[in-house]
């Protein structure tokens, strides 16, 4: 029996495009996707899959994504209407695009996949969000690894750039670290998802439907609660443990979580964070963070597990840390630790029930090895059950 593969043409490219640094860089190249100038901070990740992923995870918000691997788009989109019986996106870890812009080497103008909806072009096109493509890619990455991440501007037009113009607006363009993201990226109401009868409580500060996805695989309902859920709301909804998500910026914009992560610890309420959420669990428990030089974006990021000097290869998504030398005044151990820089990439409280991990162990792109640590979660939810028994 043979198979129907579909395949579409590109038809939002050859446009006039320019990535602009903040050091005065000038990079040209052919545009897609959506006509427009952006600004944000541009970041790379080594991935060599998952573009769908992560242009709609919200960490990415603010940010003008640059994609390592050379050849982008040949599997094109799927269906972003597809959602499982409990209404989770199948395919996609938020409802839209987060990233500001895309940058890649090359843009392939053909897509073919058995799961084809639409192409890359097609879909940023739609989305507004403008692409640009020739690009030394491997260059670029060198340059932000060697100066650290910095602001930018992609300006992608059916006309002439005028560069002068597009340089003066990014000189007056709001920092990243400046900016604020919560109100725009996190639930304006409590969400649930799934039918277990006890619930994990998850405070969205830039969730992805991947940990909604597992915490619903663990056999528990999952309650999207906004960022500023106070202690007494998360309460309220009698959750078995709690979830801080990952998300976008500097925590120590989050103060009303941080405040709220408090109190989860101080009642003994079993929580996980992951990526932003270890961070503010850190906060919370007298740690420092700081921001990273260029982060770690990837699929590929080797975390050595300090319990059993175990390797586990992660995915990440972040440019803030937990600054190492302050967890020896803090009420944390290290768990895990990145085997390439040593920065903090897990931590367990030394008397609660709380736990956090600055990869992404729900993956989505990237490898599953490390969703043993939603495992963790419901051990420290039994754990407590036990206790009161």
């Amino acid at each position: 029996m043979r198979v129907k593969i579909a395949t579409r043409k590109s038809s939002h490219t050859k446009k006039f495009a320019k990535l602009i640094l903040d050091d005065g860089t000038v990079l040209e190249g052919q545009g897609f996707g959506s006509s427009g100038t952006i600004f944000g901070e541009i970041v790379f990740n080594t991935g060599m899959v998952g573009y769908v992923e992560a242009l709609t995870d919200p960490s990415y918000s603010g940010q003008i994504l640059t994609l390592t691997y050379p050849l982008v788009g040949n599997y094109g989109v799927p269906d972003p209407e597809a959602t499982d019986a409990d209404g989770i996106s199948k395919y996609f870890e938020s409802d839209k695009i987060h990233a500001r812009g895309l940058v890649v080497h090359e843009l392939s103008l053909t897509a073919s996949h058995w799961n084809l909806a639409m192409t890359l072009d097609e879909w940023m096109h739609k989305e507004g969000i403008p692409g640009i493509s020739g690009i030394d890619t491997r260059t670029l990455t060198k340059k932000l690894r060697t100066g650290g991440v910095m602001m930018a501007a992609l300006a992608v037009s059916d006309t002439e750039i005028d560069t002068g113009s597009v340089k003066k607006e990014l000189g007056s363009a709001t920092g990243y670290s400046a900016e604020q993201f919560m109100d725009e990226i996190s639930t304006k109401e409590a969400r649930a998802f799934g039918d277990g009868r006890e619930c994990i409580a998850v405070i969205d500060t830039g969730a992805k439907n991947a940990i909604l996805r597992n915490i619903r695989d663990l056999g528990y309902r999952a309650v999207l609660l906004p960022w500023n859920s106070t202690y007494e709301e998360v309460i309220s909804h009698n959750p078995s443990g709690v979830v801080i998500s990952s998300g976008p910026g500097d925590p120590q914009k989050c103060p009303d979580t941080i405040e709220t992560t408090k109190m989860l610890i101080a009642n003994n309420v079993p929580t996980l964070g992951i990526c932003l959420g270890a961070q503010i669990i850190g906060i919370a428990g007298n740690t420092k963070t700081y921001k990273l030089k260029y982060g770690h974006r990837g699929q590929n990021k080797p975390c050595i597990n300090l319990e059993n000097n175990q390797v586990y290869v992660t995915s990440q998504n972040h440019g803030y840390g937990i600054t190492p030398e302050s967890l020896e005044e803090s009420d944390f151990d290290l768990w895990f630790t990145n085997a390439d820089d040593k920065t903090v990439e897990g931590i367990r409280h030394k008397t609660q029930r709380c736990v956090a991990v600055q990869f992404h162990p729900e993956a989505s792109p990237g490898p599953y090895d490390c969703r043993f640590v939603f495992e963790e979660l419901k051990r420290l939810v039994e754990e407590g059950s036990t206790a009161k028994k």
